[in-house]
């Protein structure tokens, strides 16, 4: 009997397909447009409300440093759960969730298509194509992480 190592939603930046565990997505938003703070890196967006809390978003094209592209109707924000925060992530769209066998995962190259590998879990082969599982904690990292507690702190005095 094989047993699922994981459960992974899917997403989709551009070309590329990636993943994030499922215990790590909160909730699938439809885009709302964030509401934007002043003097933060160009790939956070500003702030959504969610549940009654201000939640900080990130453009997860931006910070792979893919080209910008303007929401369409299957854009969405998945709502990431990390460290006990929740953070905004925008993404062109949200494929599928689904369980993946611990062989079909493969330890991440420490270079894909130019994104860091400190961000990967692994890869998987689905369907025929090659999904990046992202490792959310990593790409959340500590500084990261500063400036979107700022980012939050900022709309929270502001609102």
């Amino acid at each position: 009997m094989r047993t699922e190592a994981a459960k992974l939603v899917t997403f989709r930046l551009g070309d590329d397909l990636f993943a994030a565990d499922i215990f790590a997505v909160e909730r699938v938003l439809r885009y709302q447009q964030p509401t934007t703070i002043p003097d933060m890196p160009d790939w956070i967006e500003g702030v959504v409300e969610y549940q009654k809390r201000v939640v900080p978003v990130i453009s997860l094209r931006r910070r792979f440093e893919l080209p910008a592209m303007e929401a369409r109707p299957e854009t969405r924000i998945l709502v990431l759960n990390a460290g006990g925060e929740w953070i905004g992530a925008i993404v062109d769209a949200v494929i599928e969730v689904s369980g993946v066998q611990q062989e079909q995962m493969s330890d991440p190259p420490s270079l894909f298509r130019g994104l860091s590998g400190e961000f990967l879990k692994g890869i998987v082969r689905h369907d025929e194509k090659l999904v990046i599982v992202l490792d959310i904690d990593r790409l959340l990292a500590t500084t990261v992480r500063m400036v979107l507690e700022r980012t939050d702190t900022e709309a929270v005095t502001r609102g």
